[in-house]
């Protein structure tokens, strides 16, 4: 048995451009002399339609003064390369190694090499072939070529030819009477930028449209209510404007340099093309960690995930927000790790009594790292993600991963390192202009005086761009 489309969810929106018939009373009939009974007020039989909560509960807002928003990143402490080869011979006792990855275009060609003579490192087979350890005899930063010799008698375990190897630095080591170390070091920081966007909305109602009222006590999730059909139209469009501010932020690319959104011509501005903005999921895919192919629905597949997490910051508490399918298989692989307490299920704190109502959720566990789990509604809602079908390609986000806290960065405003959550975000402002909500009437209607236009305009309008620090930390989950 399975679930039936049919019925199924109405996606049908009830926002229209123009107003509906349904929206307004057309039939004023007193030739039927019968009353029917009605019901007045409107029935939420959605509930609560608002997706917007994910920000407020992970990230801050807080104000720019330009059109620029750039962040410094640390970088490694310790030096570490996976791309070296080398011609030496098995047994060799020296060899040089051609380092393939090194290298930061902002320091130049001569100094791309982060080891030294006289640091002792620790070199391996990428194919598990073998290891030794040797000190560093000299480097060539122009051709990028490091020489060592082997401590280990016999030398290098495995022939070089064809081969990649791994290097790191482990320390060092000087005999007596000799200079120190003849090179420094620079700290290498990674500068990571975004740009703000501006979102619009409107609403707009006639005058006469104003003072018609209706038979239907509308109501909607801000807590507007009466019977002016125009009041619920003008809430619903300030609730769909507020889910559009923290979508955008999870949502936004940037544009392509020769895509269609920067090539074209916007004739109302004068202007050509749209930047776009770095969202959420735009910088995870880019500068995190991906899961592909469905859950990880076993705690192998966790501590796949806890392994990468080590390689990453090692953020000691992390929120993972799911859908409902995600949640219910973390359930389930909780679960069977404690399948037949006491002749039955047990889930949750391990507690359930026959008596009780069992609960079958779990909110968090700790393996490695601490995990809290909580439910996203934005990708359950149906008329956003949660519409997407199951299947490589079709875009679709079971979960992310945040790590929950917050990172040092260098705060350009104050001038100083200054303590930032992972996520937040960014919106314009100044002593003369605040655009992180603006909301304004025009028209003459509804109390506006502004034209001679027989209707009441509300404008909705906000600058703003998120800041994904450290997205090395986060995991998306997705098909």
């Amino acid at each position: 048995m399975s679930v039936l489309n049919v019925p199924g969810y109405d996606l049908q929106p009830s926002a229209q451009r123009v107003p509906l018939k349904s929206n307004y009373i057309t039939n004023f009939d007193f030739l039927n002399q019968y009353l029917p009974d009605t019901y007045e007020k409107e029935f939420e039989r959605y509930g609560n339609r608002t997706i917007a909560s994910f920000l407020r509960m992970v990230g801050a807002e807080m104000p720019s003064n330009s059109d620029l928003i750039k962040w410094a990143e640390q970088g490694r402490l310790h030096t570490k390369y996976v791309d070296c080869t080398t011609a030496a011979l098995i047994n060799a006792d020296e060899a040089d190694f051609v380092i393939g990855d090194a290298g930061n275009p902002a320091f130049g060609a001569s100094n791309s090499i982060a080891i030294r003579k006289g640091q002792t490192v620790f070199i391996s087979d990428n194919a598990g072939g073998g290891s030794g350890k040797a000190i560093v005899t000299k480097v060539d930063y122009g051709t990028k070529t490091v020489s060592v010799a082997f401590y280990d008698n016999g030398g290098i375990p495995v022939a070089g030819a064809g081969k990649k190897f791994t290097m790191f630095v482990y320390g060092s080591e000087f005999r007596k009477g000799t200079v120190g170390m003849e090179e420094s070091l620079e700290a290498d920081d990674f500068i990571f930028e975004n740009k703000p966007i501006i979102i619009k909305d409107k609403y707009a109602v006639s005058g006469s449209d104003m003072a018609q009222i209706g038979w239907v006590e509308v109501t909607t999730e801000n807590g507007a209510n009466g019977y002016l059909w125009y009041m619920k139209s003008e809430h619903e469009t300030r609730l769909r404007f507020d889910d559009y501010l923290e979508t955008a932020m999870i949502e936004a690319v940037p544009a392509g340099a020769t895509s269609g959104a920067a090539t074209q011509t916007v004739a109302d501005a004068g202007m050509v093309g749209n930047e776009g903005s770095d969202g959420i999921f735009y910088s995870v895919e880019n500068r995190g960690n991906i899961w592909g192919g469905g859950n990880p629905t076993l705690l192998t597949d966790w501590d796949d995930i806890i392994s990468r997490l080590d390689k990453q910051g090692a953020i000691e508490e992390n929120v993972v927000f799911v859908d409902r399918n995600f949640s219910f298989d973390i359930d389930d692989m909780l679960s069977k790790q404690s399948s037949n307490a006491a002749g039955g299920v047990s889930y949750g704190l391990f507690d359930n009594e026959k008596e009780m109502a069992l609960n079958l959720g779990f909110t968090g566990f700790r393996r490695g790292y601490d995990f809290y789990k909580s439910d996203w509604k934005y990708l359950n809602d149906p008329t956003m993600r949660g519409g997407l079908p199951v299947g490589a390609g079709s875009g679709r986000v079971n979960g992310l991963l945040v790590p929950a806290g917050s990172t040092s960065v260098y705060d350009q405003i104050l001038g100083k390192n200054a303590k930032r959550p992972f996520l937040h975000v960014r919106y314009r402002a100044s002593e003369t202009e605040d655009r992180r909500y603006k909301t304004w009437i025009t028209g003459s209607a509804g109390g506006a005086a502004t034209s001679s236009l027989d209707a009441m305009e509300v404008h909705f309008l906000s600058e703003r761009a998120v800041c994904t620090l450290g997205a090395n930390n986060f995991f998306l989950f997705q098909e």
